[in-house]
């Protein structure tokens, strides 16, 4: 379990930043919570917002995506949640459904026929 509050020295680590660009960046943006005489934290579900929020704008796209809600797959995902399937037919289950969507995506007139 993650601790809700962060201290000022481990903020930085957890955005896997430096201090002085975590002290620039992101600290003017953030609720500063005193501890104590000295200590300093963070709410970590606001570091957590500010990581979200730098990542809509600042992220560059992924080259690829995978289309999770294709019916097969989500077949399968119900199927290995809810019974006592073998990791093994599980496995072989995936693999079949791999290889019926890349037939469709080099065949696209199967793709039709379904």
């Amino acid at each position: 379990m993650q601790p809700r509050l962060i201290r000022l020295r481990d903020a930085a680590k957890y955005l896997g930043m430096d201090r002085n660009r975590f002290n620039n960046e992101v600290r003017p943006f953030l609720v500063t919570l005193k501890i104590g005489q000295q200590g300093v934290a963070f709410d970590r579900l606001d570091l957590d917002q500010w990581a979200n929020e730098f990542k809509k704008h600042q992220g560059k796209p992924a080259q690829r995506t995978m289309c999770w809600q294709h019916h097969g797959m989500l077949t399968l995902l119900r199927e290995k949640k809810h019974s006592a399937l073998t990791k093994k037919t599980v496995d072989e289950e995936f693999q079949q459904l791999v290889d019926k969507l890349l037939e469709k995506k080099t065949n696209p007139s199967s793709h039709k026929a379904n």
